[in-house]
């Protein structure tokens, strides 16, 4: 090629260069950016007896068999609604699970948790519905089938209660803000509404609780799914010996003690008990609620809930305290057969521990006899000292002193295993 060649090839490059260039690069500033993670709607996904709808929500980002919660709204609500007004869909986006959100469309928006139909597995109605939409997810997500649990609010919550009765083999566990017992709804007359039950007027022994739940299902002889109950005092919808009858079911179903193995008191107007261990994925966990109303969750609960199904991590900094932000020394003077151990618990953290417990593990052969600036239960073993009333609150870089007397048969080491509201502490 010329000279004069090269020079007009050289020219032709540059006016295409220039052209095609900037129009390329106008191209990738205005190209819309990738669609963020949506609730859609999911039709035809099964039998569905009652007419439900089924809204989906799927993170952008899930492992290969994600997990699986299903989420269940109040009356006169809907599976957008809940989507929108609760916080399992930003904790799916955190921890990378499913949420399926049910709708009821029946006159006022309630599940049927009352008719015989919903009451046995297999029956029709609502249950039936709902197990369609985890079987779908399962089927066309990739589910994993091991991770699958429930959780709702009100009417919600109820059916929470007849999913774990009814199909014991599919949930892992379930988490019920304000609702009742597991056929406390039960009529026969086709109503919907159970007044006496409503106005925690039943009460029944744990066995004859437990034998409704077991009669649901009565093929089945596997492991029966873990339960978490929240309910505040002064609900006047559901009203809170609902709150008794349901540990008093679910303990008995699960075969574990109505006598809690843990006690402690995550904010100061929360007591939280758990049956059967003391983890934070105990078998039975109740969340009693001083003073609060019909208006369960509030913020923080679900991610709780979330935690009890064994999705995050164990337990949240409770009462908006810092994990592991504590520091607890202990001084034990002893003789004979007895000795003292005096405690000192410092908040290292940056925001109060409020209506605090402290947990800590004794020595073999020491009893706790009496203590002072806590109460201390049980005397011996995994020990819990929940706050007095004067020294409920630690501000940050506060300090407050607890100790005990107690009986010893040698050992004479001081506690081990310290948590302040369920985060360990640093010794020393």
């Amino acid at each position: 090629m010329s000279v004069r060649g090269v020079k007009r090839a050289r020219a032709l490059f540059a006016a295409v260069a220039g052209g095609v260039l900037p129009l390329l690069a106008a191209l990738l500033m205005t190209a819309p950016p990738a669609a963020a993670a949506q609730l859609t709607e999911v039709t035809n996904f099964g039998s569905n007896p009652s007419n439900l709808r089924m809204h989906l929500y799927v993170p952008d980002s899930v492992p290969a068999k994600p997990a699986v919660v299903v989420a269940v709204h109040y009356c006169t609500g809907s599976g957008p609604a809940f989507h929108a007004n609760t916080e399992f869909a930003s904790l799916a986006d955190r921890y990378g699970f499913v949420v399926v959100y049910p709708s009821a469309t029946r006159s006022g928006q309630c599940f049927d948790v009352s008719s015989p139909q919903a009451l046995r597995r297999g029956g029709g109605s609502d249950p039936v519905g709902i197990m369609s939409m985890v079987d779908h997810v399962l089927r066309t997500r990739g589910g994993d089938p091991e991770r699958v649990f429930v959780t709702g609010a009100s009417s919600g919550a109820m059916m929470t209660n007849v999913l774990l009765g009814t199909y014991p083999d599919v949930f892992r566990a379930g988490s019920a803000f304000m609702g009742v017992p597991f056929g406390c709804f039960a009529t026969t007359d086709g109503s919907g509404w159970n007044s006496a039950c409503a106005n925690g007027q039943i009460s029944r022994t744990p066995q004859a609780w437990g034998d409704l739940v077991r009669a649901a299902h009565p093929g089945h002889s596997g492991p029966r799914p873990r339960m978490q109950v929240w309910h505040g005092t002064e609900d006047s919808t559901l009203r809170y010996p609902n709150f008794g009858e349901q540990i008093k079911q679910w303990t008995n179903v699960l075969g574990v003690s109505q006598t809690p193995a843990f006690t402690d008191h995550p904010q100061s107007n929360w007591t939280r008990t758990r049956y059967g261990g003391t983890g934070t994925q105990a078998p039975v966990e109740a969340n009693s609620l001083q003073g609060v109303g019909h208006s369960l969750p509030a913020g923080g609960m679900a991610e709780r809930a979330i935690a009890f199904f064994g999705l995050t991590e164990p337990d949240p900094p409770p009462g908006g305290g810092d994990p592991a932000a504590c520091r607890v020394t202990a001084t034990t003077n002893a003789w004979n057969t007895g000795l003292t151990t005096s405690l000192t618990v410092t908040n290292t953290g940056t925001a109060p521990v409020s209506g605090w417990s402290l947990r800590f593990t004794l020595p073999a052969g020491q009893t706790i006899t009496s203590g002072w600036n806590a109460a201390y239960a049980p005397a011996s073993g995994t020990v819990t000292a929940t706050a007095a009333a004067h020294n409920a609150t630690i501000a940050p870089g506060a300090s407050v002193a607890i100790g005990f007397q107690a009986t010893h048969t040698g050992g004479t080491a001081p506690p081990t295993a310290f948590a302040l509201n369920g985060s360990a502490c640093a010794t020393g």
